[in-house]
């Protein structure tokens, strides 16, 4: 049924469309990570900063890490994941607004950490998310598998729980402006495969 999806190991030449897309599967958050790299002169515009991110050769999340997905003769969404290790309990959030996440990630070290898996909105609805996801799970190579998700992003939570994902924690998002919407950060994990 999805046989039109055909999956690709992203290279360096993908860092702007995987810029894209992880601004997409985080709703935005991740353009508003990327301003500090505007406000001190490191790029022009939030994505252009999104994009030397992720064209760093050796950044966890990065392009090395990520997975396209095609179909119709063009990109149609990424997934990025990669082992989380003991490392992550070295690292402090500097900002507050991935305080919450980092709190979150650092109670399943040793998993499969998807960290970003989006679609372009004109494709979403055939199965390449779903794709996407079962990638990942593969290449878990026997891994617990966690991500989190924003609590009001119901495709999402609705996908990943069809896939055998369950909550396992919740923390309170950090508002990024006054009259942001309140949600929390939930965190899905899968067993081993």
């Amino acid at each position: 049924m999805t046989s039109f999806i055909a999956l690709r190991q992203a290279s360096l030449r993908d860092a702007s469309e995987l810029a894209i897309l992880a601004d997409i599967a985080s709703r935005g958050f991740a353009s508003w990570l990327w301003f500090a790299g505007v406000e001190n002169g490191v790029s022009d515009t939030p994505l252009e900063r999104g994009r030397l991110k992720m064209s760093e050769e050796e950044a966890v999340g990065g392009w090395r890490d990520a997975v396209i997905a095609e179909a119709y003769g063009e990109v149609a969404g990424v997934a990025i994941g990669h082992a989380l290790g003991e490392g992550i309990g070295d690292i402090e959030a500097t900002i507050p607004a991935t305080a919450p996440m980092l709190a979150l990630q650092k109670t399943v070290v040793g998993s499969w950490f998807i960290g970003s898996l989006g679609v372009y909105r004109h494709l979403r609805g055939i199965g390449i998310g779903r794709r996407l996801l079962d990638d990942q799970i593969e290449r878990a190579d026997r891994r617990p598998v966690s991500l989190i998700t924003a609590s009001d992003n119901e495709a999402a939570l609705s996908l990943y729980e069809r896939n055998g994902f369950l909550e396992a924690a919740r923390a309170d998002a950090v508002p990024l402006f006054d009259n942001s919407k309140r949600h929390a950060w939930v965190l899905m994990t899968r067993g081993a495969a």
